[in-house]
């Protein structure tokens, strides 16, 4: 295995595609062609998960958060992130995070977040990601069922809860094969029709190349005509965020106390009324309550954090109880996520975990 397998892996769970323009995510730190056959999995690049990952002698850290945020103007020894990075690469430790491509995906922070709140006719919060396109081929009748199988199960034809979602209809093909072809029907120098079928399906855009490569591998004709036009429709099971429901009804006090029992934290920050029914709750892991002007009417409760004073009035205002569960707390579920994905790709792969410590102590 090498860095780039890794990489690939990790672009299937999340696609790089589906992050915010202004992200840093993907392979900051490292060469795609070294060799790697341990794994760090963090939630943050931070001097202390760094050498843990020299004591450990993994030779990747994937992370959530990207090692390099802000560009760096120097490459010193005497600042202190510079020289982290300048060890990790003159260690030969490579560095990719998955950063707001994995808020956004199915199955990541934010529906492991809502899983661990037993979130119950979820449905995604914002639906802003997900760009798709249309995919049309043409297909000999007798392997339409094959290649149809072949682009769905590469990620095609999803709508909504449906999946294998196409159209086709019958016509007639014709090609005129070179001399230097070698045709699947017909022959050389001689137009030839076909009978075929015009598929049609729907897919994320960020899955395109998979589902192009899915299709020429199916497909009988040594050349493959195919169209792929872009949409305007969103794939709402991709978004930033999800919403849904608690299992019963409880008040914002005993949320919270759920809340610190599925989070496995001692307090959180409440902004509302603790008598306050609550049902139907939004999650946004990490630092969410910028969105807090955004939220949908008929939302009781956002669990978010890194809630600041002025985010916090907003909601008030607005009607809107919300609890700060800590940037740490709403995202490190998903590590252990990314580790038995890691380990269940490449099964002689050994995979650590380094978990974060609380960067800030509680005391009085």
């Amino acid at each position: 295995m090498n860095v780039r397998d890794i990489c690939e892996a990790l672009d299937e769970l999340a696609p790089s595609a589906l992050a915010y323009e202004w992200d840093r995510c993907g392979l900051a730190i490292g060469d795609p062609e070294w060799d790697v056959n341990r794994i760090l999995v963090a939630l943050t690049v931070t001097p202390e998960a760094a050498a843990a990952a020299r004591k450990q002698r993994v030779q990747m850290i994937v992370s959530h958060h990207p090692p390099i945020w802000e560009p760096l103007t120097a490459l010193r020894f005497d600042e202190p992130h510079a020289r982290m990075c300048l060890d990790l690469a003159q260690a030969r430790i490579a560095c990719y995070a998955a950063h707001t491509n994995l808020d956004v995906a199915p199955g990541g922070v934010n529906d492991v977040l809502a899983d661990a709140l037993s979130l119950v006719r979820r449905t995604r919060l914002f639906v802003e990601q997900g760009a798709q396109v249309k995919l049309v081929t043409f297909v000999p009748a007798a392997h339409l069922a094959a290649v149809r199988e072949a682009l769905c199960e590469a990620g095609a034809g999803l709508i909504g809860d449906y999946s294998h979602c196409t159209f086709n209809t019958p016509g007639t093909g014709t090609f005129l094969p070179s001399e230097h072809a070698n045709p699947f029907s017909g022959e050389r120098l001689a137009l030839h029709e076909e009978k075929e079928c015009r598929l049609e399906t729907i897919v994320p855009r960020s899955r395109i190349r998979s589902v192009v490569k899915a299709l020429q591998r199916a497909h009988p004709y040594e050349e493959v005509a195919y169209d792929v036009t872009r949409l305007e429709n969103r794939d709402r099971n991709i978004g930033l965020g999800v919403r849904g429901e608690l299992p019963d009804t409880v008040t914002l006090g005993e949320f919270a106390q759920r809340l610190c029992t599925a989070l496995d934290v001692s307090h959180v920050r409440v902004v509302g009324d603790p008598a306050r029914p609550i049902r139907n709750v939004a999650v946004i892991g990490g630092s969410g309550s910028n969105r807090i002007g955004e939220i949908p009417h008929g939302i009781d409760a956002l669990v978010t954090g890194d809630v600041s004073y002025h985010n916090a009035l907003k909601a008030q205002e607005n009607g809107l109880a919300v609890i700060d569960a800590g940037h740490v707390a709403t995202e490190r579920l998903i590590l252990p996520i990314l580790a038995r994905y890691l380990k269940k790709r490449f099964k002689t792969l050994k995979v650590a975990t380094w978990d974060e410590p609380e960067l800030f102590q509680t005391f009085g």
